[in-house]
Protein backbone atom coordinates (compact mmCIF):
# COMPACT_ATOMS: atom_id res chain seq x y z
CA UNK A 1 0.00 0.00 0.00
CA UNK A 2 1.55 3.33 -0.71
CA UNK A 3 2.17 5.88 1.49
CA UNK A 4 -1.06 8.92 2.14
CA UNK A 5 -4.25 9.87 4.15
CA UNK A 6 -6.91 7.48 3.60
CA UNK A 7 -10.60 7.75 4.02
CA UNK A 8 -12.39 5.01 6.49
CA UNK A 9 -14.99 4.71 7.81
CA UNK A 10 -14.80 4.05 11.91
CA UNK A 11 -18.29 2.96 13.95
CA UNK A 12 -20.47 6.07 12.29
CA UNK A 13 -17.58 8.23 11.16
CA UNK A 14 -15.38 8.85 8.15
CA UNK A 15 -11.71 9.17 9.44
CA UNK A 16 -8.83 10.45 7.82
CA UNK A 17 -5.83 7.79 8.63
CA UNK A 18 -2.51 8.28 7.80
CA UNK A 19 -0.66 4.78 5.42
CA UNK A 20 2.32 4.77 5.69
CA UNK A 21 5.12 2.45 3.53
CA UNK A 22 7.53 0.33 4.59
CA UNK A 23 10.00 1.87 7.50
CA UNK A 24 7.97 5.63 7.17
CA UNK A 25 8.37 6.71 10.31
CA UNK A 26 5.79 7.98 12.71
CA UNK A 27 5.89 9.81 15.96
CA UNK A 28 2.76 9.04 18.47
CA UNK A 29 2.55 10.92 21.53
CA UNK A 30 1.24 9.59 24.51
CA UNK A 31 -1.09 11.27 26.61
CA UNK A 32 -0.18 9.50 29.77
CA UNK A 33 1.93 12.28 30.16
CA UNK A 34 -0.42 15.02 29.22
CA UNK A 35 -2.20 17.03 31.38
CA UNK A 36 -5.50 15.37 32.31
CA UNK A 37 -7.56 18.31 33.19
CA UNK A 38 -6.73 19.91 29.73
CA UNK A 39 -6.75 16.90 27.18
CA UNK A 40 -8.43 18.50 23.98
CA UNK A 41 -5.59 21.23 24.47
CA UNK A 42 -2.93 18.80 24.75
CA UNK A 43 -4.07 16.73 21.46
CA UNK A 44 -4.10 20.30 19.48
CA UNK A 45 -1.07 20.84 21.41
CA UNK A 46 0.03 17.86 19.00
CA UNK A 47 -2.08 17.94 15.73
CA UNK A 48 1.27 17.45 13.83
CA UNK A 49 1.70 14.01 15.03
CA UNK A 50 0.91 10.98 12.94
CA UNK A 51 -1.12 9.38 15.52
CA UNK A 52 -2.16 10.39 19.45
CA UNK A 53 -1.57 7.35 21.51
CA UNK A 54 -4.26 6.65 24.31
CA UNK A 55 -3.13 4.21 26.91
CA UNK A 56 -6.20 2.28 28.73
CA UNK A 57 -5.36 0.80 31.80
CA UNK A 58 -7.90 -1.23 33.57
CA UNK A 59 -5.89 -1.55 37.38
CA UNK A 60 -5.95 -5.49 36.70
CA UNK A 61 -3.62 -6.01 33.76
CA UNK A 62 -1.25 -3.42 34.76
CA UNK A 63 -1.55 -2.26 38.73
CA UNK A 64 -2.72 1.23 37.43
CA UNK A 65 -6.07 2.98 36.15
CA UNK A 66 -6.20 5.46 33.68
CA UNK A 67 -9.60 6.18 31.20
CA UNK A 68 -11.64 4.37 29.27
CA UNK A 69 -14.32 4.58 26.13
CA UNK A 70 -16.00 7.77 26.63
CA UNK A 71 -12.87 10.09 27.44
CA UNK A 72 -11.84 8.46 23.52
CA UNK A 73 -15.19 8.89 22.20
CA UNK A 74 -14.44 12.63 23.66
CA UNK A 75 -11.33 12.76 22.03
CA UNK A 76 -11.74 11.82 18.69
CA UNK A 77 -14.11 15.01 18.66
CA UNK A 78 -11.72 17.40 20.06
CA UNK A 79 -8.65 16.78 17.45
CA UNK A 80 -8.16 15.54 13.95
CA UNK A 81 -5.48 13.29 14.98
CA UNK A 82 -6.32 9.82 14.45
CA UNK A 83 -6.56 7.77 17.80
CA UNK A 84 -3.86 4.84 18.58
CA UNK A 85 -5.67 2.96 21.67
CA UNK A 86 -3.33 0.90 23.36
CA UNK A 87 -5.32 -1.78 25.37
CA UNK A 88 -3.35 -2.88 28.33
CA UNK A 89 -6.73 -4.11 29.95
CA UNK A 90 -7.98 -7.69 30.78
CA UNK A 91 -10.55 -9.44 28.38
CA UNK A 92 -10.07 -7.43 25.20
CA UNK A 93 -11.98 -9.56 23.32
CA UNK A 94 -14.78 -8.23 25.19
CA UNK A 95 -14.13 -4.49 25.07
CA UNK A 96 -11.37 -3.83 22.28
CA UNK A 97 -14.67 -3.36 19.87
CA UNK A 98 -16.28 -0.71 21.66
CA UNK A 99 -13.25 1.80 21.04
CA UNK A 100 -13.39 1.50 17.49
CA UNK A 101 -16.91 2.58 17.88
CA UNK A 102 -15.37 5.07 19.83
CA UNK A 103 -13.69 6.71 16.50
CA UNK A 104 -10.21 4.64 17.27
CA UNK A 105 -8.26 4.44 14.30
CA UNK A 106 -5.68 1.77 15.58
CA UNK A 107 -6.43 -0.37 18.40
CA UNK A 108 -3.49 -2.91 20.34
CA UNK A 109 -4.80 -5.69 22.38
CA UNK A 110 -2.09 -7.28 24.50
CA UNK A 111 -1.42 -11.04 23.39
CA UNK A 112 -1.30 -12.42 27.10
CA UNK A 113 -4.47 -10.94 27.61
CA UNK A 114 -6.31 -12.04 24.66
CA UNK A 115 -8.49 -15.56 24.70
CA UNK A 116 -8.65 -15.23 20.82
CA UNK A 117 -5.98 -12.83 19.37
CA UNK A 118 -7.02 -14.09 15.41
CA UNK A 119 -10.45 -13.75 15.86
CA UNK A 120 -10.07 -10.58 17.82
CA UNK A 121 -8.13 -8.77 15.29
CA UNK A 122 -10.07 -9.81 12.60
CA UNK A 123 -13.12 -8.10 14.26
CA UNK A 124 -11.40 -5.24 14.83
CA UNK A 125 -10.22 -4.80 11.16
CA UNK A 126 -14.09 -5.55 10.08
CA UNK A 127 -15.08 -2.50 12.05
CA UNK A 128 -13.04 -0.40 10.06
CA UNK A 129 -9.91 0.42 12.30
CA UNK A 130 -6.37 -1.18 12.29
CA UNK A 131 -5.80 -4.23 15.07
CA UNK A 132 -2.56 -4.13 16.61
CA UNK A 133 -0.90 -6.88 19.17
CA UNK A 134 1.21 -5.88 22.15
CA UNK A 135 3.72 -8.41 23.39
CA UNK A 136 5.08 -7.77 26.95
CA UNK A 137 8.92 -7.65 27.76
CA UNK A 138 9.31 -11.22 28.53
CA UNK A 139 6.76 -12.19 25.68
CA UNK A 140 8.77 -13.22 22.84
CA UNK A 141 7.58 -12.81 19.24
CA UNK A 142 8.44 -15.42 17.54
CA UNK A 143 5.27 -18.17 19.36
CA UNK A 144 3.25 -15.64 17.26
CA UNK A 145 4.96 -15.48 13.85
CA UNK A 146 1.92 -17.30 12.30
CA UNK A 147 0.18 -14.27 13.65
CA UNK A 148 1.82 -11.84 11.83
CA UNK A 149 -0.49 -12.01 8.67
CA UNK A 150 -3.97 -10.80 10.64
CA UNK A 151 -2.18 -7.86 12.27
CA UNK A 152 -1.37 -4.10 10.97
CA UNK A 153 0.85 -3.46 13.54
CA UNK A 154 2.63 -5.11 16.61
CA UNK A 155 4.02 -3.23 19.30
CA UNK A 156 6.78 -3.80 21.41
CA UNK A 157 6.59 -2.72 24.65
CA UNK A 158 10.28 -1.58 25.69
CA UNK A 159 9.34 -1.17 29.34
CA UNK A 160 7.01 -2.82 31.39
CA UNK A 161 3.19 -1.71 31.12
CA UNK A 162 1.79 0.59 33.89
CA UNK A 163 3.31 3.37 34.48
CA UNK A 164 5.01 6.63 32.36
CA UNK A 165 8.42 7.87 32.58
CA UNK A 166 10.08 4.68 33.00
CA UNK A 167 13.81 3.92 31.71
CA UNK A 168 14.18 2.51 28.29
CA UNK A 169 15.31 -1.45 28.26
CA UNK A 170 17.98 -2.06 25.81
CA UNK A 171 17.56 -5.36 26.64
CA UNK A 172 14.39 -5.25 24.29
CA UNK A 173 16.50 -4.22 21.04
CA UNK A 174 17.22 -7.70 20.11
CA UNK A 175 13.82 -8.62 20.04
CA UNK A 176 13.23 -5.36 18.03
CA UNK A 177 15.36 -6.71 15.23
CA UNK A 178 13.89 -10.12 15.49
CA UNK A 179 10.74 -8.91 14.73
CA UNK A 180 11.84 -6.72 11.96
CA UNK A 181 13.45 -9.77 10.35
CA UNK A 182 10.10 -11.74 10.65
CA UNK A 183 8.18 -8.80 8.92
CA UNK A 184 10.60 -8.62 6.02
CA UNK A 185 10.96 -12.36 5.51
CA UNK A 186 7.43 -12.51 4.92
CA UNK A 187 7.02 -9.21 2.86
CA UNK A 188 4.34 -8.44 5.28
CA UNK A 189 2.98 -4.61 5.15
CA UNK A 190 2.60 -4.11 9.00
CA UNK A 191 3.91 -1.65 11.52
CA UNK A 192 6.01 -1.97 14.07
CA UNK A 193 5.89 0.06 16.86
CA UNK A 194 7.87 0.47 20.10
CA UNK A 195 6.53 1.97 23.54
CA UNK A 196 8.12 2.54 26.82
CA UNK A 197 11.15 5.21 27.22
CA UNK A 198 11.36 6.36 23.59
CA UNK A 199 13.21 9.86 23.91
CA UNK A 200 15.81 11.78 22.02
CA UNK A 201 18.40 9.52 23.58
CA UNK A 202 17.08 6.36 22.61
CA UNK A 203 15.05 6.46 19.23
CA UNK A 204 17.76 6.18 17.08
CA UNK A 205 18.81 2.99 18.68
CA UNK A 206 15.00 1.76 17.78
CA UNK A 207 14.74 3.20 14.70
CA UNK A 208 18.48 1.21 13.45
CA UNK A 209 16.81 -2.27 14.80
CA UNK A 210 13.80 -2.15 13.08
CA UNK A 211 11.21 -0.13 14.33
CA UNK A 212 9.32 2.69 12.43
CA UNK A 213 5.99 3.43 14.72
CA UNK A 214 7.32 5.32 17.86
CA UNK A 215 5.43 6.10 21.08
CA UNK A 216 6.84 9.56 23.08
CA UNK A 217 5.33 10.58 26.11
CA UNK A 218 7.19 12.57 28.78
CA UNK A 219 9.59 13.38 25.62
CA UNK A 220 6.96 14.95 24.19
CA UNK A 221 4.70 16.36 26.66
CA UNK A 222 7.58 17.20 29.21
CA UNK A 223 8.98 20.11 27.29
CA UNK A 224 8.03 23.35 26.53
CA UNK A 225 7.01 22.96 23.02
CA UNK A 226 4.88 19.42 21.84
CA UNK A 227 4.97 20.13 18.70
CA UNK A 228 8.96 20.89 17.73
CA UNK A 229 9.61 17.80 19.87
CA UNK A 230 7.70 15.61 17.63
CA UNK A 231 9.48 17.16 14.70
CA UNK A 232 12.64 16.64 16.24
CA UNK A 233 12.17 13.04 17.05
CA UNK A 234 10.61 12.40 13.38
CA UNK A 235 13.83 13.80 11.77
CA UNK A 236 16.16 11.57 14.33
CA UNK A 237 14.82 8.18 13.66
CA UNK A 238 14.33 9.19 10.20
CA UNK A 239 17.53 9.53 9.54
CA UNK A 240 18.75 6.31 11.95
CA UNK A 241 16.45 4.28 9.90
CA UNK A 242 17.49 5.75 6.32
CA UNK A 243 21.07 4.36 7.51
CA UNK A 244 20.22 1.17 8.02
CA UNK A 245 20.11 -1.55 4.82
CA UNK A 246 16.55 -3.08 4.48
Amino acid sequence: MSEGWRDRWVGTQVLRIWFAGPMSVQINPSILSADFARLAEEAKAVEGADWLHVDVMDSHFVPNLTLGVPVVESLSRATQTPLDCHLMIEDPDRWAPAYVEAGAGSVTFHVEAAAAPVRLAREIRAKGARASMALRPATPVEPYEDLLPELDMLLIMTVEPGFGGQAFLDIMLPKIRRTRALIDRYGLDMWLQVDGGVSAETIERCAEAGADVFVAGSAVYGTDDPAAAVRALREQAAAAAVEVPR
